[in-house]
């Protein structure tokens, strides 16, 4: 049995809400062919805030982009610039590897 090769990567960012079509727009310049944003709140104690004595957590967002291996990099890059941890958006990205995609409508695809 041969080895796996992979040819595709999940790229996964989280960042501070209201910068997901900024970034998206980001990305798919630098070659992404699309995403999905998620809702989310981040619940680290040092993120808790008091507002009127009502605890108030950070909204983020984490936007998930399924890319081709030899794109990952330059979409990563590209983000990371806009995005990162010094930014507004105060954003994380990271990828993982993907062995295997398949559509729900469609025969396997080929990325």
């Amino acid at each position: 049995m041969g080895a796996i090769v992979i040819k595709n990567d999940l790229i996964i960012s989280i960042l501070n809400q209201g910068y997901s079509d900024a970034f998206m727009a980001v990305a798919r310049k630098a070659g992404a062919r699309g995403g999905t944003v998620l809702s989310a709140r981040g619940i680290s104690r040092q993120m808790v805030k008091k507002f009127l004595g009502i605890s108030v957590q950070d909204e983020k967002e984490i936007i998930l982009i399924l890319s081709a291996r030899k794109k990952r990099a330059a979409i990563m890059r590209a983000v990371h610039k806009s995005f990162g941890a010094a930014t507004k958006a105060a954003g994380v990205v990271f990828s993982l590897p993907v062995d295997q995609v398949m559509s729900l409508s469609e025969p396997l695809l080929n990325f």
